[in-house]
């Protein structure tokens, strides 16, 4: 039986190709229009599934009802301490629900008409940690900074 000589040439294998199986986590998103690139990798697919998130009022997803924030439905109530302590417990929720990042610090802004969350998040088995800077805004609802 005759074997084949099989000859890899290595000019012609992609450094790129290396670089992406590095990641940790790989995911799409078509939610930037205007970027050509659809690919998310690590913090940046994290991230853009916690926005998912706060894009949606709870409740509003068929088939999964905790899915989603409440502070849609309070955002035009006063800031009291409950109304604040319901927003914290809920962005907490929120973050908790993703298995690979853990929320290590949670700050909540009143601003002029909505709040600012800050969320600092960090990556589960490294130590990589990430900032978040959310806007809920009556006006032209969420910006992420």
């Amino acid at each position: 039986m005759a074997y084949k000589n099989i000859e890899i040439n290595s000019t012609q294998y992609s450094t790129q190709h290396t670089a992406k199986q590095s990641q940790f986590y790989v995911g799409y998103s078509t939610v930037n229009q205007d970027s050509l690139v659809t690919k998310l990798y690590d913090f940046d697919l994290i991230k853009q599934d916690i926005l998912n998130q706060f894009n949606t009022r709870k409740g509003e997803r068929v088939m999964n009802p905790t899915f989603g924030t409440i502070i849609w439905d309070l955002i035009f109530d006063p800031f009291t301490e409950d109304v604040k302590q319901a927003i914290s417990d809920d962005v907490s929720r929120v973050c908790n629900y993703d298995p690979r990042a853990v929320p290590i610090q949670i700050k909540i802004n009143e601003q002029e008409y909505g709040m600012l969350l800050e969320i600092t998040l960090k990556y589960v088995g490294t130590d990589q940690t990430s900032n978040m800077r959310i806007s809920f805004d009556k006006e032209t609802g969420l910006i992420s900074q």
